[in-house]
C-alpha cells in the first residue's frame, strides 16, 4: 500500500553545515517551493507586525515578553504560535522544502513531512564560518558557541525541547563526509522512500 506523499521536506542545520544551500538545491531538485523568510513574512502579516522585528524576535533569545515593534511588547507565546501557524499554513499549501525554524518540531506527526538535519563537526563548521565571514579560528569558534547556544534556546522556548536528538529526524546528514549535491541525492531518495513505505 502506498503511504501519503512527501509533499513537506523540513531541513534543519546547524551553522556551518551547509544546511540552507543543501535545501535550496532539494527545492530545485523536486520542483518544490523554498520558504525560509517567508515563514516570518507571513507570520508578521497575519499579527500586523514588521517582517524584520518579528525576524528579530525569533532569533534572539528572548524572555517572557520581547519587543518586537516600536515600544509593543508580545508574549513569547504569542511569537511561538504565529510562526507556527506560519509554518502549518505553509506545508498545507503545498509541496515545499522549509529551511529553518525548526519546523520539524511544529509539524510533528503530519503523515506528508520529512524531517531532516544537516549537519557537521564543530571543527568544519568553525572552519567554514571563518572563510564565509572572514574570520580567524577564535572568533569563528565564538560564533559558533554563541549560535548553538541560541539554537538549544530556541527549540527549548518554542517546543520545550531539552536537547535536541537524531531521533527526532527522519534523516541526518553529515557534511564532513557528503558534498552538497550528494547530500542532496540522499534527501530526495529519503523522500521518494518514505512516499513509497507501507501506511
Amino acid at each position: 500500500m502506498r503511504a501519503m506523499p512527501t509533499t513537506v521536506i523540513c531541513v534543519s542545520h546547524a551553522d556551518g553545515a551547509g544546511g540552507a544551500e543543501v535545501a535550496r538545491l532539494v527545492a530545485e531538485r523536486l520542483g518544490y517551493r523554498y520558504a525560509d523568510d517567508e515563514i516570518v513574512a507571513r507570520a508578521a502579516r497575519d499579527a500586523g507586525l514588521y517582517p524584520e522585528a518579528l525576524a528579530l524576535a525569533e532569533s534572539r533569545e528572548a524572555g517572557r515578553r520581547v519587543e518586537v515593534d516600536f515600544g509593543r511588547f508580545e508574549n513569547t507565546d504569542k511569537l511561538r504560535d504565529l510562526i507556527c501557524a506560519a509554518i502549518v499554513t505553509t506545508a498545507n499549501d503545498g509541496p515545499v522544502v522549509i529551511g529553518a525554524h525548526a519546523a520539524s518540531f511544529a509539524l510533528l506527526g503530519r503523515p506528508d513531512v520529512l524531517r531532516v538535519l544537516v549537519t557537521a563537526s564543530d571543527g568544519t563548521r568553525e572552519r567554514r564560518i571563518a572563510e564565509g565571514e572572514g574570520l580567524d579560528a577564535k572568533a569563528a569558534a565564538k560564533v559558533l558557541k554563541e549560535s548553538d547556544k541560541g539554537r538549544a534556546s530556541y527549540i527549548k522556548q518554542f517546543y520545550d525541547v531539552d536537547r535536541e536528538l537524531p531521533t527526532h529526524y527522519d534523516l541526518v546528514v553529515n557534511t564532513d563526509v557528503l558534498d552538497a549535491a550528494t547530500a542532496v541525492e540522499a534527501i530526495v531518495t529519503a523522500a521518494d522512500a518514505a512516499a513509497l513505505s507501507p501506511a
